[in-house]
């Protein structure tokens, strides 16, 4: 099945962990196969990194590192750049290809 979210798109939080409900990002990644995308700024992890030597002699410093994990693609809407609400997305077919399409206002998303 494919994928209506796409890397650069903002998306809008609809469900999840309270503290990320509603928030909006822009999506830095997307998961096709386990259908998950990477939101920057929601689902915040902490890794207790130890410090290691790489290969090349570099040492990586021990620390917190935060990141962004990924979500569900259930749990997003995408933003539609004209309206401002998260919308569902349609898929509009013409002889150039496929477009996607605000189902509220009707306009190209692409």
């Amino acid at each position: 099945m494919k994928v209506k979210i796409r890397k650069g798109d903002t998306v809008e939080i609809i469900s999840g962990r309270l503290e990320d409900k509603g928030k909006r990002g822009e999506v830095i990644g997307v998961i096709i196969d386990e259908r998950r995308v990477t939101v920057q700024g929601v689902n915040i992890r902490t890794k207790h990194q130890k410090q290691t030597q790489t290969r090349q002699g570099r040492t990586i410093n021990p620390g917190r590192i935060k990141f962004e994990g990924p979500i569900d693609i259930s749990n997003v809407m995408l933003v539609c750049p004209k309206c401002d609400k998260p919308s569902r997305v349609g898929i509009q077919r013409d002889e150039s290809g496929s477009k996607r399409v605000c189902k509220n206002c009707q306009t190209l998303i692409d």
